[in-house]
């Protein structure tokens, strides 16, 4: 083999192995964090909470298990919103962005996908609270829209 097609080769592997894993920070990079590309779901909330986390009119996010997800930089500058041994979301202490929440007793986490460096397989799947979205914003997708949780 041609030493360029080795190159080639080797390119491909690489770019098809960062795909498995995903890359996230804060908005000043003090943290940075790795996620497996393996949501389970993904959807935009637009319930008050969410808009008023995100400063945005819906808030994107994935939902997968805590083990995968790893904090790469800047562990020591995470801020635990709540209890850190029940419920409880992860941001910035030094700029504020919100990197994770916990759900699910703590076994799961859902990730905003604003903070994702990289694009996740997992596109989100529906839109959830559209009752509650902010009356200034107007779907424009073909995306299903929930009242509530769409699993409800």
């Amino acid at each position: 083999m041609p030493d360029g097609a080795i190159a080639f080769v080797v390119e491909d592997i690489r770019e098809a192995m960062s795909r498995d894993v995903l890359r996230g920070r804060c908005g000043c990079e003090a943290v940075a964090y790795e996620v497996a590309d393996e949501f389970l779901v993904a959807y935009n909330c637009h319930c008050s909470n969410c808009r008023a986390t995100s400063g945005s009119a819906f808030l994107p996010w994935g939902e997968i298990e805590r083990e995968k997800l790893r904090v790469t930089k800047g562990a020591g500058s995470l801020m635990v919103i709540g209890d850190a041994d029940q419920a409880h979301a992860m941001r910035c202490g030094a700029c504020g962005s919100l990197l994770y929440w916990t759900v699910h007793d703590g076994t799961h986490v859902r990730v905003p996908y604003g903070s994702l460096v990289d694009e996740p397989a997992l596109k989100p799947t529906a839109h959830m609270f559209v009752g509650s979205k902010a009356p200034w914003h107007e779907i424009l997708d073909d995306l299903p829209q929930h009242d509530e949780y769409p699993w409800s």
